[in-house]
C-alpha cells in the first residue's frame, strides 16, 4: 500500500501532467508527461508539502516514488 504522500504525489502528477493512470516506479516523462508541466509540478509539490526543492534533485526525480522519496527527505531536514 502506497504512503499517504505517495499517493498525493500521484494525483499531483496525474493532474499536472494530464496523465490518467501511473504507477508509482513509472517514469513519468515516459508515461507522457510534459516537461513544460515540470515547473508546475515542483511549484505544487513545494506549497503542499512545504519544502523547498532543489532543482539539482528535482530533475533527476522521474518517477513518483522518487519524488516521495525526496520530498520525505527534504522535510525530516527541516525538523
Amino acid at each position: 500500500m502506497a504512503s499517504e504522500h505517495l499517493q498525493t504525489i500521484i494525483g499531483i502528477v496525474q493532474t499536472t501532467g494530464k496523465i490518467q493512470n501511473i504507477e508509482p516506479a513509472e517514469d513519468f516523462y515516459e508515461a507522457g508527461f510534459s516537461s513544460i508541466n515540470a515547473l508546475q509540478l515542483l511549484m505544487e509539490l513545494e506549497a503542499t508539502f512545504d519544502v523547498t526543492i532543489p532543482d539539482d534533485e528535482f530533475v533527476t526525480a522521474r518517477t513518483c516514488s522518487s519524488l516521495e522519496a525526496l520530498v520525505s527527505r527534504l522535510a525530516q531536514e527541516i525538523r
